[in-house]
């Protein structure tokens, strides 16, 4: 069973699902956001900003393949680039930190290290690149899958929370302990990765 993981771009975009490719939930304000979805341009203002953050600061997403088969996916940016963080009770996220935003890994493939593996590349890559922590928003209250990641699970795989809120806190996770996991934190991680989305295939295969 080969497995690669590959930068995202404007072409792999399609490889994920469509509530994903058309979702601007953090990649727009909540008013634009909302007009977008009405306008029926959220597809296109998901592109323009994958488009615009690849040109000014560079790869921003990772997507995991098995036998050319995406099953999972990873995608991340400093707040500056992630509007809808500044709608959080508990921003903004610290300078020397990158945002993760959301995250999907299939169902069929969860607890087979590659949750593990996306987040170990991006923190490798936010390394070299001069950062040293992974921040993220967590829902206290989770019930779901939706665009924010449930507190607990973040909390279950390493993350620490940095500013406490009753439904909002905001949890950080040092790279270099991102790095160095061990094979304890995997089931915990695919749990985290693999309760973000509804979606339940990233395409028809």
């Amino acid at each position: 069973m080969g497995r690669r993981l590959v930068p995202l771009t404007l072409d792999s975009l399609a490889e994920l699902p469509l509530s994903c490719r058309s979702c601007v939930f953090w990649e727009l304000d909540p008013v634009n956001g909302e007009a977008a979805i009405k306008a029926g341009q959220a597809e296109l203002e998901k592109e323009s900003w994958i488009s615009a953050v690849l040109l000014e600061w560079g790869s921003c997403g990772r997507i995991a393949y098995v036998d050319d088969a995406p099953v999972g996916f990873v995608l991340y940016a400093p707040a500056a680039y992630v509007p809808r963080s500044l709608a959080f009770p508990t921003s903004p996220v610290a300078a020397d930190a990158v945002q993760l935003m959301t995250a999907r890994i299939l169902p069929d493939y969860q607890g087979q290290g590659i949750g593990r593996t996306l987040v170990q590349a991006v923190a490798k890559d936010l390394v070299r690149r001069g950062f040293k922590a992974i921040e993220a928003f967590g829902d206290a209250r989770w019930s779901g899958p939706g665009c924010v990641l449930p507190a607990d699970h973040l909390l279950a795989v390493g993350f620490k929370t940095v500013r406490p809120h009753p439904r909002y806190p905001r949890l950080r996770l040092e790279l270099r302990s991102a790095i160095s996991w061990k094979g304890e934190m995997e089931v915990a991680l695919e749990r985290l990765l693999g309760a973000v989305q509804k979606e339940p295939s990233l395409r028809p295969l």
